[in-house]
């Protein structure tokens, strides 16, 4: 059983940073491929980015205006952290961040669904003001 535990949300203004970690603990961390998603209020929620547990695949949400380019999604496996830097924040940014961990030893294509985790945190949010 893995409990994720995000932190590192909070306000701030329109093009800055912040940066999300999500702590791991209670199982083996490095096996899983790891995910961050995000909900804004009155929309569903959306995939942001996935890091696979060796950190060699990367892959960032790819709709319109989307976060490639601006957010990093990183890990570091001695840790048990999982990370995700965000920078040049812009007001549809702001929703609730959340980390996921995905069992599954290879996961095919660019994305990943939050009904493809097993273990989900609880949520850290993120305000941008203009």
């Amino acid at each position: 059983q893995v409990q994720l535990v995000e932190s590192g949300g909070g306000l701030v203004q329109a093009g800055g940073s912040l940066r999300l970690s999500c702590a791991a603990s209670g199982g083996a961390f490095s096996y899983y491929n790891m995910g961050w998603f995000r909900q804004a209020p009155g929309k569903e929620r959306e995939f942001v980015a996935r890091i696979s547990w060796s950190a060699v695949n990367i892959y960032y949400a790819d709709y319109v205006d989307s976060v490639k380019g601006r957010f990093t999604i990183s890990r570091d496996n001695a840790k048990n952290t999982l990370f995700l830097q965000m920078n040049s924040l812009k007001p549809e940014d702001t929703a609730v961040y959340y980390c996921a961990a995905d069992s599954r030893a290879v996961r095919p294509g660019k994305s990943l669904t939050w009904s493809d985790c097993d273990y989900w945190g609880q949520g850290t949010q993120v305000t941008v003001s203009s």
